[in-house]
């Protein structure tokens, strides 16, 4: 691993416990067990670090939670595998992301203080509900989907909870919970299911 990639890799889990904000170049400069001039060598501030941190954790976040979905053909099989993959290979994973979910730490700390940092961790946000609608969209087109469900409401409604999960989850760490939360969003897409003549 390169200083650069024990940087960012650090930095990830340093930030997803103390927050950017609170995490002071000092911080850094220890978990990483480097110097300034080693920090300054591959990034100009703290901010080009927090962008480099943010496109790496948004790559982790894929792998882990997109893990399998192009395997699978039915769509709403896709989508319970996405939640189900949230829940297990990307919060439980206390190794990388030892804080809990880094974007929702992101997303609430620089809201009111750095807003264009706020900005760049709503894209992906977006992107994900996006990703939701569409599939869920292909649910109610392949006829999987109660036709009379709002597929733009499902989809901010499954985020909200991912999200809502994930808060819960960060303060106790509680697996019991976090997978009660989860299952029943899964439950409740399997009760707007269309279910289709054999």
């Amino acid at each position: 691993m390169t200083l650069r990639e024990k940087i960012i890799r650090e930095s990830m889990k340093l930030f997803s416990m103390k927050g950017f904000l609170s995490a002071s170049i000092n911080d850094i400069l220890d978990v990483c067990e480097t110097s300034k001039g080693g920090f300054y060598n591959h990034f100009s501030s703290k901010e080009d670090l927090f962008l480099a941190v943010l496109a790496e954790a948004q790559g982790i976040w894929r792998e882990k939670v997109l893990y399998g979905v192009k395997e699978v053909n039915d769509p709403m099989d896709k989508v319970k595998l996405i939640l189900t993959n949230y829940k297990d290979r990307y919060l439980k994973d206390s190794e990388t992301f030892p804080g809990g979910c880094i974007f929702i730490t992101f997303s609430v700390e620089l809201d009111d203080q750095i807003p264009h940092l706020s900005e760049e961790v709503n894209k992906g946000f977006i992107g994900f509900k996006s990703l939701l609608k569409r599939l869920l969209d292909e649910c109610q087109n392949a006829g999987e989907l109660n036709p009379v469900v709002n597929t733009e409401t499902l989809a901010e409604m499954l985020f909200s909870g991912m999200v809502g999960s994930s808060v819960l989850y960060g303060v106790g760490k509680s697996a019991e919970r976090l997978d009660k939360s989860i299952n029943s969003l899964i439950e409740y897409l399997e009760q707007n299911r269309n279910i289709l003549p054999a």
